[in-house]
């Protein structure tokens, strides 16, 4: 506890949290845990893409990420686009003043050094720099905890990442692909470490015990148009995921198995219409999951997963369910891989239903071994986390206290 002269220290939380992303809002969930349990004096607040929802599910001060509120819509008119450039430099000023009323900035988890997904330079891998930049200049710790990345082609994309990743005070990665990654794009990672994501910290609910005869299928979707490098056939990939991901359904309903469709994020939304509207059955129904929770508790009681988001695939795992991935990036068959279901990984731009349906096979066939495997990785897992959480302690919230040495540059 925080005594009379102490002050409390002042705990900021980053990110496109509260913004309709299951696993992002996880790994913030992940790392309030923390804070709650071993600094319960920290005193904490977000800066973030959805205050609103940030500050009604975990009861903390949040601030809205971006001066415009219409930075993620694309701007076509002159007055949108001028909006857009005023917000740039109006957030220069809004992030330093936020950053300097901190001692410490915690970016939990999610892919914020990557562009697995479309992504512009402008929008949050500028915001991530801006953070990074006010943190070193002002003396206040920024962490990236648990994060992933990936090789940028993008010049732009690539540069503003790289300078986040130097101007941190603390870097941890959610794999060792993430490590390399950074480490090729000129980031000296000699002290990073790697740990399980941060969504492995997460409380698991009790799974269910498999019945014999064939039980439910969860289907996680998503709504998948490739990545940066793909932008030019969009809508061919999603198009093709699209349609095997029917094919999938069909075949299992036709084998009279039930269906559940599961969604990461609100945009998977208008996949699982699509899916209900061609697959018209009964045995076919969708959740609607609001945290990473509700996802594992569908999952705890299905017999199999199939799955695309990354956090959709964690949560099967962390449940100890068996999974098939399908895998739109590295660390996704980094994670199946690691967690011994390295054997069942699909391809998300090539989705071919007869190959998907003949590993889904052999998945079910080998449940109960799968099972016991992942109840061996998780506890692995859990026990890495311990470590990560520790290290966060060592580094971040010296043992006198106070607030000010927290301050003290890296």
């Amino acid at each position: 506890m925080t005594s009379a002269d102490e002050t409390p220290v002042r705990v900021g939380v980053f990110g496109l949290l509260g913004s309709g992303n299951l696993g992002n809002d996880g790994s913030l969930e992940a790392v309030l845990g923390y804070l709650r349990a071993e600094h319960p004096e920290a005193v904490v607040d977000a800066l973030c893409g959805g205050p609103e929802a940030v500050t009604t599910r975990f009861g903390i001060p949040a601030t809205r990420l971006h001066w415009n509120r219409a930075e993620y819509r694309t701007a076509s008119r002159a007055g949108a686009i001028a909006a857009k450039g005023l917000g740039k430099l109006v957030d220069v000023f809004r992030t330093a003043a936020w950053v300097r009323r901190h001692d410490v900035v915690i970016v939990p988890g999610m892919g914020v050094l990557e562009a697995t997904l479309p992504l512009r330079p402008w929008g949050f891998p500028y915001a991530l720099f801006l953070l990074c930049a006010s943190g070193r200049l002002l003396g206040t710790r920024v962490a990236l905890v648990g994060v992933g990345a990936a090789e940028i082609g993008n010049r732009p994309t690539r540069a503003l990442v790289r300078w986040s990743a130097r101007l941190a005070a603390y870097r941890s990665y959610r794999d060792a692909q993430s490590r390399d990654a950074m480490r090729a794009m000129g980031v000296d990672t000699t002290r990073d470490e790697v740990y399980p994501d941060l969504a492995f910290a997460l409380p698991t609910p009790p799974a269910s015990t498999p019945s014999g005869s064939p039980g439910p299928v969860c289907v996680g979707v998503m709504d998948f148009h490739g990545g940066n490098d793909d932008r030019a056939r969009a809508e061919e990939i999603y198009r093709r995921y699209l349609d095997g991901t029917i094919r999938f359904v069909r075949a299992l309903v036709e084998e009279g198995r039930p269906v559940r469709l599961l969604t990461g994020d609100e945009c998977d939304a208008s996949v699982v219409a699509a899916i209900l509207d061609a697959v018209d059955s009964p045995l076919v129904t969708a959740a609607e999951p609001a945290s990473l929770a509700d996802l594992m508790k569908e999952m705890a009681v299905a017999d199999t997963v199939v799955a695309v988001r990354y956090h959709n695939l964690i949560c099967a795992l962390k449940t100890g369910t068996p999974v098939l991935a399908l895998c739109y990036a590295a660390k996704s068959d980094a994670l199946m891989d690691r967690m011994g279901l390295g054997a069942y990984c699909h391809p998300a731009r090539e989705v071919d239903a007869d190959r998907l349906l003949e590993q889904f096979r052999d998945l079910e066939k080998h449940s109960a071994e799968l099972r016991q495997t992942l109840t061996e990785r998780n506890l692995a897992a859990a026990r890495r986390l311990e470590h990560q959480f520790t290290a966060l302690t060592t580094t971040l919230f010296p043992t006198t206290g106070h607030a000010h040495t927290v301050r003290e540059a890296p």
